[in-house]
Parts: structure tokens; sequence; C-alpha cells
């Protein structure tokens, strides 16, 4: 993939952001996230690629912009796949919180698994404990396994984990290890990737979020030299479905190669 591809992306994120940020604080978040899409939509056709959206904001009869299916770039250039989230965290903007992203991944052709719009449970790492975790181990094993390979005590392991109801039970067991959690209110792609930064003071992240957010993850894991495994989560007999539809196995654990594959992958936030 062409190195003069990663700023004009950056560009693309950039334009995003600077779009959706004049919606901040007023209370409109579809107004906020249609600002990011717009303004993302024009600029990657700016951009010398042949490139097709595989996550998106949704089918071509659910999204009037960055469908699944759609057609980005001048027609000329390299042949990829893109993932786009305009806007994660289109409630942080427009309550006027903090950590909101715009953010996109493109890989070579047909190497970014077309993730249906579901849950995915999910567990993330940074370089210095890629290898140890294992998302069908217990939160205690991993909370071991992660604290000896950054040489600390479980009590001084941070967790970042999504404030929902549904993490109840993750949020309890982290708590009797004695490890601390740092609760999102929004946006996972940006707690994953936290993890790679010693500067952010997370160690690890658990729970559930979106299936297509765990891909964007997965390659700005890559990029960053960390891991994530991830599980479909389907909460209905028609996502049950749709995944049989894909071929997507229900009980396989997505590692990092099937998520994104190869090493020729570009991710870019703003």
């Amino acid at each position: 993939m062409e190195r003069s591809l990663s700023m004009e992306l950056v560009r693309v994120t950039e334009a995003a952001a600077l779009n959706s940020a004049r919606w901040m604080g007023r209370g409109k978040k579809d107004e906020a996230d249609d600002a990011a899409t717009s303004a993302m939509r024009d600029v990657f056709n700016t951009i010398p690629m042949q490139g097709t959206v595989v996550i998106g904001e949704g089918e071509m009869d659910e999204a009037p912009m960055l469908y699944i299916g759609e057609k980005l770039g001048t027609g000329l250039g390299p042949l990829v796949d893109v993932a786009v989230d305009p806007l994660e965290g289109t409630n942080i903007v427009a309550s006027g919180g903090w950590n909101a992203l715009a953010v996109l991944a493109i890989a070579d052709k047909g190497n970014l698994l077309h993730a249906p719009d579901m849950y995915m449970d999910k567990i993330a790492v940074g370089p210095e404990a890629v290898g140890q975790i294992d998302i069908n181990a217990s939160v205690l094993d991993n909370l071991k396994a992660v604290a000896k390979a950054k040489n600390k005590d479980i009590q001084d392991v941070v967790a970042t984990v999504l404030n929902r109801d549904r993490h109840s039970k993750i949020i309890h067991e982290l708590r009797e290890a004695g490890a601390r959690i740092k609760l999102i209110n929004d946006g996972d792609v940006a707690g994953a990737i936290n993890t790679a930064f010693d500067l952010t003071g997370v160690d690890i992240l658990f729970g559930s979020g979106g299936a297509p957010e765990g891909v964007i993850s997965a390659v700005a894991l890559k990029c960053l030299g960390g891991e994530i495994q991830g599980k479909l989560l389907p909460q209905s007999d028609e996502e049950v479905e749709r995944c049989g539809k894909m071929g997507l196995d229900l009980g396989k654990v997505l590692r990092m190669e099937d998520l994104v594959r190869g090493d020729d992958a570009i991710f870019a936030a703003t």
C-alpha cells in the first residue's frame, strides 16, 4: 500500500472531527454524526484509491452516506477495504464531553473482517502483554497474566470497561481481584487504543461493544503492536441467521489475523 495514502487519510479524519465539532455541546448527536459523515465522505473521494466500505454507517437502505458497499476514492490507485466510524462518541459530542473520535481503517482488499452490526465480546492489551491474554479465560486469570507481563501487582493493573449494566459481572470480578477500573461512558475504540500507551495508565480492556468497532480497534492495535481478541454475541435469532449467511462461526475466537489479515493496514484517528 502506498505510503502517501497515510497522510491523505489523516485529512479524512481531521475533516470529520472539525465538522462535527461545530455541534459540540448542542445536544444533537445525529446532527454531529451527519456532519462528520459528510465531511469524511467528501475528502475520501479526493484520494487516489479504489475503496469499498466494508464497515460503515449501515446497509445501503439504512444510510445515505458511507454505507456498506459504497465505493470511495477517485477510482485510481490501490484496491482497499475501508472501515469507518465517522464519529465514535456521538453522545460525547452532544453533551460537550471529551475523547470523541473520528476513526477509519483501511487494508488491502479482502483483508478486513466484514463484521456484522452486533455486539462483540472483547479483550485488548498493549505490546507488553501480547500473547498473554485469552478471552475464554477468567477475568482473574487474564489480570494475572497481564500483571506478570507488565511486572506489576494485580492491585496496580488498570482495566477499562464501558459503563454499562451488562458489564456488572466483569466489574464485580475486577474489584474482587483487587484491580482498578477506569469506566468509560462511550467509545471502546479509544479504550482499546489506550491499552497501547503507557501515559494513559490503562493496561487491559474488557467487555462487549460493537463488532465493527472491534475490527477498527484490531487495525489500530496491529499498527501499535498490541492485541485484541473477540467473540460475536448475537442478541436475536435474526442476528444468528445473519452470521450464518456471512459464514461466521459464533463459537470462534476472533484473533488479530481473523480481524485484519496481513501487515499492510493503516489506521487514522482525530
